[in-house]
C-alpha cells in the first residue's frame, strides 16, 4: 500500500481511522490500529503493533517486533529498540478486563530503549535519556539518565548524542561528537550550550 504521504508494505494492516504524517514507512506485518496518530517521518519496522490512542512524534524510530500499547505517548525522534516492551495495566489478569486501568507512559523527546528492554507503565522516561539493553524500568526516568539491569538502576548521564558524560570538578561535560557542553545541578543535568 503506497500513498501520497506514507508508505506501507502490502503485507501490512492500516485501519481506518489513524493519522499517519508524511514520509513515514511502515514496514512487513505490522498492523497500525484506528485512533492512533503517527508523525512524520517515522520508520515502523516489521511486526510492530500500534494500538488504538498511541501517540508517535515526529521521527520516531520503531524496530522489529514492538508493540506500544494504547496509553503510550513517544514524543518526536525517539528510538524503540528491537523486541523492547511496552506495559499498560499493573496487575493483568486474563479473567479480569481492565480496559479503565491502562496507564500512560510518556516518552520524551529524543529518548533511546534498548533492545529487549522492558518499560513498566506509568514512568515517564526523561528527555535524551538511555534506556539500556535488557533493562526493566521500575521508576521514572530523569533527562540524559543512563539506565541499565534488572531492576533498572541509574549509572551516569549521556548526551543527547547519546555519549557518557563525564563531569569534572566544576560539574560540566563536554559531548565528545558535538561539543555541547552540560551542566551536573545536584541529580539533574542540564545542556548549557
Amino acid at each position: 500500500m503506497s500513498t501520497d504521504t506514507f508508505f506501507a508494505h502490502e503485507t501490512a494492516v492500516v485501519d481506518q481511522g489513524c493519522n499517519i504524517g508524511p514520509g513515514t514507512k511502515i514496514w512487513h506485518f505490522s498492523h497500525i490500529m484506528s485512533d492512533c496518530k503517527i508523525g512524520e517521518k517515522c520508520n515502523i519496522g516489521q511486526n510492530v503493533v500500534v494500538s488504538p490512542g498511541v501517540v508517535l512524534g515526529n521521527n520516531v524510530k520503531v524496530q522489529n517486533n514492538v508493540s506500544i500499547y494504547t496509553g503510550v505517548i513517544c514524543e518526536d525522534d525517539v528510538f524503540l529498540g528491537p523486541s523492547m516492551v511496552f506495559t499498560n495495566v499493573i496487575n493483568p489478569r486474563s479473567a479480569i478486563v481492565r480496559r479503565d486501568s491502562y496507564q500512560e507512559t510518556l516518552v520524551q523527546q529524543g529518548a533511546s530503549i534498548g533492545a529487549n528492554a522492558t518499560i513498566v507503565c506509568g514512568n515517564p522516561l526523561g528527555k535524551y535519556c538511555l534506556i539500556g539493553a535488557g533493562a526493566v524500568v521500575t521508576k521514572a526516568v530523569q533527562d540524559y539518565a543512563l539506565i541499565v539491569g534488572n531492576p533498572g538502576r541509574q549509572i551516569g548521564w549521556v548526551s543527547e548524542y547519546g555519549h557518557r558524560l563525564e563531569f569534572n570538578e566544576q560539574n560540566s561535560a563536554t559531548c565528545p561528537e558535538s561539543n555541547q557542553i552540560y551542566k551536573l545541578d545536584g541529580q539533574k543535568v542540564v545542556r548549557i550550550k
